[in-house]
């Protein structure tokens, strides 16, 4: 991308940059956001505060079905704060993605334990991600329904998704090699499909030309039952978006590249241990939890088990723009 289209794209995004409002370490900080601080959660960011991972919370970068996500500082410099709503999330829509992943099959059912779990396993998809040598945020710390990871940007300012990025067809093609490069580590290298990709999940930084993959909580291992059939619906996605740009590969071609294996491979072995050290620091919040926090799981796992049998027996869900 010349120099020129790299100015013009960065001041459409100072142009649209919204001013955040910046919450200090004192009571404004309580201030309530679309059922994202609850008492819970506010006390877990007290003490990530206390630690140092954040200084400043500021305001949303998104707004997604199962989580908000905050620009904030800390020690580690900008960072972003993803806090899974764990009274409002859409959790069935989880289910294909964690309840069948063999990392995870230990869970149980309930609205909390998936939100906790879903939170851990994004931090464990970042980590295996970036050791692929996939540009993605890399991942800090996370405790229950809070993941702190790096923030994608400078000064305040996320970097376009793709779908708001203007390019011409030899931009996209560029784009379009590294993104389908990016699958194929992280198939080979990683063993993850990331089970949701398209222009919303893939941010582009403009000054340097390159793709970035977010949002990789459902990613699942390739021994998930669904992974083909996630891969395929990933592929599909890719093409749908880069076809106005007048790519066209065929599926069975792309799925060639993203499974062919190179001699600078390196694959990423998957280390459990922050899972279960999780699994069991949830158990020990179970069992100290508060009267408030278990009467809320009962209330949700009665909802449960009076759910219709289309409910409990949704599949896959399909993609919704946010």
């Amino acid at each position: 991308m010349s120099q020129k289209k790299i100015d013009k794209q960065m001041k459409q995004i100072e142009d649209k940059r919204a001013k955040s409002r910046i919450f200090k370490k004192d009571s404004s900080f309580l201030k309530a956001e679309e059922n994202v601080f609850d008492v819970p959660t506010l006390k877990l960011l007290y003490s990530f505060a206390n630690k140092g991972y954040i200084n400043e919370l500021g305001g949303s970068i998104s707004t997604g079905k199962e989580a908000n996500v905050f620009y904030a500082t800390g020690n580690e410099g900008e960072v972003a704060v993803k806090i899974y709503r764990i009274n409002s999330s859409t959790f069935k829509a989880m289910d294909p993605y964690i309840l069948k992943d063999p990392r995870f099959t230990h869970i149980r059912h309930s609205r909390k334990d998936i939100i906790f779990a879903w939170t851990q396993k994004e931090y464990q998809n970042l980590l295996r991600i970036s050791k692929a040598g996939i540009r993605a945020p890399r991942p800090i710390t996370c405790d229950r329904n809070v993941l702190i990871m790096e923030f994608m940007g400078e000064n305040g300012v996320a970097y376009p998704s793709l779908k708001d990025v203007k390019m011409d067809d030899e931009d996209a093609r560029i784009f379009y090699d590294q993104i389908i490069e990016d699958m194929r580590r992280m198939y080979v290298r990683a063993s993850l499909v990331h089970a949701d990709l398209s222009e919303y999940n893939i941010l582009i930084d403009i000054e340097k030309g390159e793709a970035v993959i977010i949002d990789v909580g459902q990613a699942v291992t390739l021994n998930h039952p669904n992974a083909r059939e996630f891969l395929l619906r990933d592929v599909e996605n890719i093409k749908r978006f880069f076809r106005k740009y007048g790519i066209e590969e065929e599926t069975k071609s792309i799925l060639e590249q993203i499974k062919q294996k190179k001699e600078e491979d390196i694959i990423v072995e998957p280390d459990e241990t922050d899972v279960k050290a999780a699994d069991e620091k949830t158990s020990t919040d179970e069992e100290t939890g508060t009267d408030e926090e278990t009467r809320t799981d009962e209330n949700i796992s009665a909802d449960e088990e009076t759910g219709t049998d289309e409910e409990m027996n949704a599949g896959i869900p399909e993609k919704e723009n946010d």
